[in-house]
């Protein structure tokens, strides 16, 4: 069981002063000279923290969020002052990513997960029952500044859902008298730091450990392994083994490894993805939880293999409560010898090196899971998707060599490292080597995180956690794959059905066109706005499968579904927009009634009522007579 707890200091400054004065929101301004002085002091504390280059943009610009609930411009013209970057720099970023504001949010700033498996659990009933409480408006702060109350996307805690972020914190497990308390808590001015410690309680919920999780010890056997026997040595062992990037995409490490080991530039980068936003997924937050040691010990293996010197742990804005841990490990392997100057002198090895790594804290942008992007942010700007080629591996953060690996991914090669290729060949097929780490959420008994074998079958997964009457069954995410039951003996492998981990259970009395309705909105926000396939399709896919939800569509609508998602899959820039119709066309495939059900014409007339348009003209003239409406045959002409 890992407790989240809020340092006390911070939280107690951020619950009792968020940049209001005399219990009035603030301007963007922020405008006395108290507060420009707090701004200016803010960004100094940053700044110590981490250094001048405009690369670390977005954490000076989450550290004054945290402090103020909103970015001030005394904080931008500050920031401007010290840094490289102009203010409309300062702006796009804010404009970008969820978890920053120009506008003061509360002092408590509530966010609700709405993953479709915090609906299944009744989070909108929460919801309500929260502002009704608070006396507060959905998305809108209270008048007197103490708490904003608002919907945020899949929070990582699947597996105690419903979940929410209360100035930034995770509070899992919510039911009625939770929600009271909370709002009581709020209420009356209690610092996150005083609230019951069981609301930050986050467990690791690990079911069914396998290959990589059974041994929970870190002993470092993988950099000893480095340095008796050498980074080539190393390598072929990670080539032995047939480790594919546990991230969804699949791509050969050790081929990735070698790619930039090879090239010439001595300034290599190494980065972990820990930006776990795929709706549903959580499971590399718990090996951040508990297996750290070995995260962090296959992100130096890698630098030891390629020849890098610089490292950065990309983490999720929403696993913020993780940064005090973290660091806590970074700090220790310093002290050890494991991480900072001359790596492996302490182990006795002729050939140590240097090689740090920084945690970079996201701000609530999925798109940033994408490799490209993710690089984009580290460098402080707006998450866009790069073209490629170049590849990280030759040109990534900085234009220097990058690799680019998922938490799960070095947690993997530092096993392999250890006990050697055959060992993780032991298990799995042979296009799909050794075990995948599934985060399982919805309708089973039993929630949490499973290893299994690659070339299980989603039928045995479902048996293990105690799933029973499934009507689907949502692979790897939103951007996944909808799985009938008919496809439930298809197995998890990289030549059948590839995943990033997240396995979401939808039992026979669910409404699936709510979870396609869930996805298609949080696609249509989630879009970087790059290119318009996915900028424009992901709206159209949003408002056409409302349509039909309320009833208003016709077959045409679904024929229109069709189209837009093709074109989306065919035209948009990167990996999003090419997915992200992928629940509506597999739903529209797959289970066709549950949009047949509710058209209003079966045929393909469009079903928009040019005469119900015309009510409002009726109403502001007074008219309701017959002339005052449209024919059946005026309108069919019109439509």
């Amino acid at each position: 069981m890992h407790h989240a707890i809020p340092d006390a200091s911070t939280s107690a400054s951020r619950a009792e002063g968020s940049g209001r004065v005399s219990g009035r929101p603030a301007g963007p301004g922020c405008g006395d000279d108290q507060d420009m002085a707090r701004a200016r002091q803010v960004v100094a504390r940053s700044l110590a923290r981490y250094g001048r280059r405009p690369e670390h943009l977005l954490q000076h610009l989450i550290a004054l969020q945290q402090q103020f609930s909103h970015v001030p411009t005394a904080g931008i013209d500050a920031l401007t002052a010290a840094l490289d970057v102009t203010h409309a720099q300062c702006e796009a970023a804010v404009a970008f990513y969820a978890f920053l504001h120009r506008s003061p949010r509360g002092h408590y700033d509530i966010l609700l997960s709405d993953n479709i498996t915090d609906r299944m659990l009744g989070n909108q009933r929460l919801m309500q029952l929260l502002c009704d409480r608070l006396g507060v408006d959905l998305g809108v702060p209270r008048v007197d500044g103490r708490v904003s109350v608002e919907f945020t996307s899949c929070t990582g805690m699947g597996d105690q859902a419903p979940a929410l972020l209360v100035n930034g914190f995770a509070v899992t497990r919510l039911d009625d008298d939770r929600i009271r308390q909370i709002a009581a808590l709020v209420e009356t001015r209690v610092p996150l730091a005083h609230w019951p410690k069981e609301f930050f309680a986050v467990s690791n919920n690990v079911h069914q450990p396998g290959l990589l999780l059974r041994d929970l010890e870190c002993r470092d056997a993988g950099l000893v392994a480095l340095f008796a026997r050498g980074p080539e040595a190393v390598l072929n062992e990670l080539e032995r083994s047939g480790l594919r990037g546990r991230g969804g995409a699949g791509f050969t490490t050790a081929l990735k490894w070698r790619f930039c080991r090879e090239t010439g530039d001595p300034q290599k980068v190494v980065v972990c993805n820990a930006d776990e936003g795929e709706p549903g997924t959580f499971k590399d937050r718990v090996l951040l939880s508990a297996y750290a040691d070995l995260v962090i010990e296959g992100m130096t293996l890698c630098a030891g293999v390629v020849g890098a010197r610089e490292g950065f742990l990309y983490l999720r804005g929403e696993y913020r409560y993780l940064v005090e841990h973290l660091e806590a490990v970074l700090q220790r392997r310093r002290e050890l010898g494991l991480l900072g100057a001359g790596i492996g002198a302490g182990i006795g090895a002729g050939n140590s090196f240097d090689f740090d790594i920084q945690i970079h804290l996201g701000a609530g942008a999925y798109i940033c899971g994408e490799e490209s992007a993710l690089i984009e942010s580290l460098e402080g700007k707006r998450g866009v998707t790069r073209k490629r080629p170049p590849y990280p591996v030759t040109a990534g953060y900085r234009e220097r060599p990058t690799v680019v690996n998922n938490v799960e991914t070095f947690l993997a090669a530092a096993r392999i490292a250890e006990h050697g290729g055959y060992w993780f060949r032991s298990e799995g097929t042979d296009q799909s080597a050794g075990t995948k780490i599934l985060s399982v959420s919805g309708d089973c008994a039993r929630p949490g995180v499973y290893e299994v074998p690659f070339g299980t079958s989603v039928r045995e997964v479902l048996a293990a956690c105690g799933a029973e009457a499934v009507q689907a069954v949502q692979v790897s995410g939103a951007a996944g794959t909808t799985l009938a039951a008919d496809g439930f003996d298809r197995v998890l492998a990289f030549e059948d059905l590839p995943t990033a981990g997240s396995f979401m259970v939808l039992g026979e009395g669910r409404d699936l066109l709510e979870m396609v309705r869930n996805f298609a909105a949080f696609f249509a926000h989630e879009s970087c706005g790059f290119c318009t396939p996915c900028r424009v399709g992901g709206v159209l896919l949003r408002d056409l499968v409302e349509k039909v939800a309320t009833g208003q569509a016709s077959a045409h609508d679904l024929e229109e579904l069709r189209h837009i998602g093709k074109v989306m899959r065919r035209a948009s820039h990167c990996g999003l927009g090419h997915t992200a119709p992928n629940h509506v066309l597999q739903t529209l495939d797959r289970f066709p009634q549950i949009y047949r059900q509710r058209l209003k014409h079966t045929d393909y007339t469009p079903a928009f009522d040019l005469d119900a348009a015309l009510a409002e003209a009726r109403r502001l003239t007074g008219r309701d007579d017959r002339a005052a409406h449209l024919s059946a045959d005026e309108t069919e002409v019109l439509g």
